[in-house]
């Protein structure tokens, strides 16, 4: 299946908090979005990986997002590797999606760090045909998509563009709230993490109003481009709404 948008994460739930609003966006615009977990976040203090699974794949549902795979790379370990390359090229190339999404470049996180470098180079790398990669047996074909783009997590960034996510914000909270065992829940008997602490939410939802603002809506998801993006003037004369 061809995706249009194709989403990678370290772990279950980073597409959620990062650009769930986008993701579900999109879908409702009837655009397939796939979301790739790189692991299955089995190093994280609540929860467990089957666990974690299971509120992926109801996130998914709840984003309308097209399809959900985890690559299974160790958590806590992703390493720029030749296999782990491959694997990534496998996925773009099986699902040949017109634009790439990934954590940015920079974050508290180490994962998301070597996630983001992983994804890049296996974007570049995927166009070239004298890397072969195989899908159950089948010689894949060279694809390379239009552009990467990448996510906001812990550290912020100057957006090369902001998305309007007001229609979908609640969907994208909805979404959130479907890994009950990372985020705050006062029933819970694990350990406080930095993710379950009350604020953590409520950072999340104040972020995106506070990028929702830069444009003059409720709420946004910020991204960054590293290269140029082409604009449509005559559309952006045509908006007469102000900020």
């Amino acid at each position: 299946m061809t995706m249009d948008a194709l989403v990678f994460c370290a772990h279950p739930d980073d597409a959620e908090l990062s650009m769930g609003g986008t993701i579900a966006k999109l879908s409702k615009d009837n655009l397939k979005v796939g979301i790739i977990d790189l692991t299955q976040g089995e190093l994280g203090t609540r929860g467990s990986a089957d666990i974690r699974l299971k509120e992926a794949f109801r996130a998914a549902i709840v984003l309308k997002a097209a399809m959900r795979e985890n690559l299974h790379l160790p958590d806590g370990d992703i390493h720029i590797s030749k296999e782990n390359i491959i694997r990534v090229i496998t996925a773009i190339r099986k699902y040949k999606p017109s634009v790439i999404f990934a954590p940015y470049k920079n974050d508290r996180h180490p994962d998301h760090i070597h996630a983001s470098k992983l994804v890049k180079q296996a974007f570049f790398y995927s166009g070239l045909s004298k890397i072969k990669t195989f899908d159950k047996g089948v010689a894949q074909e060279a694809y390379r998509p239009r552009n990467i783009y990448y996510y906001m997590q812990s550290f912020a960034f100057t957006p090369s563009f902001i998305v309007d996510i007001t229609d979908t914000f609640e969907t994208k909270m909805k979404a959130v709230r479907c890994f009950d065992t990372q985020f705050h829940n006062p029933r819970s008997k694990e350990p406080e993490t930095f993710i379950s602490q009350p604020r953590f939410i409520k950072y999340i939802e104040s972020r995106s109003q506070f990028y929702g603002f830069q444009i003059g809506k409720d709420y946004g998801e910020p991204f960054y481009c590293e290269e140029q993006i082409e604009m449509d003037m005559s559309s952006l004369i045509k908006n007469k709404k102000h900020l």
